[in-house]
């Protein structure tokens, strides 16, 4: 009998398009009863590596088609969206680094680990609040379920979380991925949120994953 579905899940709260699929993909896992892994990543160090550029550095063109595309994703998705967030881009990795120790102590499967990671995402996108603030962390961990001003703790303080963001950061890499964000199933990946549906087919289906040379 097949095992349950493992989906390694790369992204970063602030991650635009990691925003819009998080409830989507919620639901597609608790669908397929299958585990996230979730993989918080440094954004910006993704960017400089693989050809990608920030927001502000892209041609006028693409800002213009990116404000477009976040429109109708806000409609299909059903999500509030602020299309320029007061607070982005801000520094995710202390919050990354919570959710880590969450992990660490409770698993991937923790109902208030999903539902962090969903806060931590909407927090920046549709909550308009500094996601790299201590205060602003540890309220939205403890909305979750989880007790943030401990796991804050742990986060400053114990260096292998850290070190676990930039190992994920250089997995990431070395995997030859470039974008966020990325879902993995079987070693396929499936690069943005748009592509969830091809993620639910190739689960539902049970076919034997696609492979490149």
């Amino acid at each position: 009998m097949a095992g349950r579905p493992v989906i390694e899940y790369y992204f970063s709260f602030i991650s635009l398009w990691s925003y819009i699929g998080s409830r989507s993909l919620q639901a597609l896992a608790k669908q397929h009863n299958a585990q996230i892994i979730y993989k918080p990543i440094d954004l910006m160090q993704l960017f400089s590596v693989s050809g990608g550029l920030p927001v502000k550095q892209r041609s006028v063109q693409r800002q213009a088609y990116r404000l477009l595309e976040m429109e109708r994703w806000r409609r299909l998705r059903d999500i509030p969206i602020v299309q320029h967030p007061k607070y982005y881009p801000a520094d995710p990795s202390l919050a990354h680094r919570v959710l880590l120790a969450a992990i660490d102590e409770f698993g991937h499967d923790h109902g208030p680990v999903h539902e962090f990671t969903r806060r931590s995402l909407q927090t920046v996108w549709a909550d308009e609040s500094d996601i790299a603030d201590p205060a602003t962390i540890v309220a939205v961990a403890d909305a979750s379920g989880l007790e943030g001003s401990r796991l804050l703790e742990r986060a400053r303080d114990e260096k292998e979380l850290a070190i676990q963001e930039d190992a994920l950061t250089e997995e990431v890499v070395a995997r030859n991925y470039f974008g966020l964000p990325m879902y993995v199933y079987r070693n396929e990946p499936f690069w943005g949120q748009d592509r969830l549906e091809m993620l639910d087919e190739v689960i539902r289906s049970g076919r034997e994953p696609i492979r490149v040379d």
